[in-house]
């Protein structure tokens, strides 16, 4: 059974889109993508890493690839376990290496790979009604099958609210109309930043 109303929480209990991370910190979190990757392929040790008191705080976060503009892995930790930039590093690993939609990333790829970080708010129980497509990422969950879409999808693929419901419902192996029949819907927010932003 989904939460009951009276546990259910406003969309507007969600952060707002104000960048949390400042240059430094998002430019520190994306080099440590790329080493955690490249450091694994060359079986060497992860240059040292001294993270801020902020990067350390539990976060949930997912790391997606894109090679020559397609994409060549997404694996993401939704809910805070470790501190951000441990997160960083094992899902920037899991992206590259454990994504059972890819082969595992090679060395020649690892130099030419971009990558993009998602930081996730903690999620909070919504309505369907209140799903805003641009602001929103969603969990849908139902009987042990559970999907996730990052708030960056339905904007990419042009889906209006009913579409991003389906889809994220098809994403956890339900039918695509599990969202009217009881399934628990999650919504959440992401500050995302990418290689290309770093570059301007």
């Amino acid at each position: 059974m989904p939460p009951s109303s009276e546990t259910r929480r406003s969309p507007s209990a969600l952060p707002d889109a104000r960048p949390e991370y400042i240059r430094d910190e998002r430019l520190h979190l994306l080099r440590l993508a790329h080493e955690a990757i490249l450091s694994a392929l060359e079986r060497r040790e992860m240059a040292e890493c001294e993270p801020s008191s902020h990067l350390s705080e539990l976060r949930g976060a997912f790391t997606t690839l894109h090679l020559v503009h397609k994409l060549r892995g997404c694996v993401g930790y939704p809910n805070a376990i470790v501190p951000l930039y441990r997160t960083v590093i094992e899902t920037a690993r899991a992206a590259a290496f454990d994504d059972p939609r890819f082969a595992p990333l090679t060395l020649t790829e690892a130099r030419e790979v971009r990558v993009s970080l998602s930081v996730l708010s903690p999620l909070e129980p919504v309505l369907a009604e209140e799903v805003e497509v641009g602001r929103h990422g969603l969990v849908i969950s139902l009987n042990g099958y559970r999907g996730l879409l990052l708030p960056q999808v339905p904007v990419e693929h042009g889906w209006n609210r009913v579409t991003f419901l389906e889809q994220t419902c098809r994403k956890a192996g339900l039918p695509t109309n599990a969202w009217r029949e009881g399934a628990i819907i999650e919504a959440f927010t992401a500050e995302v930043f990418r290689d290309e932003d770093s570059e301007r």
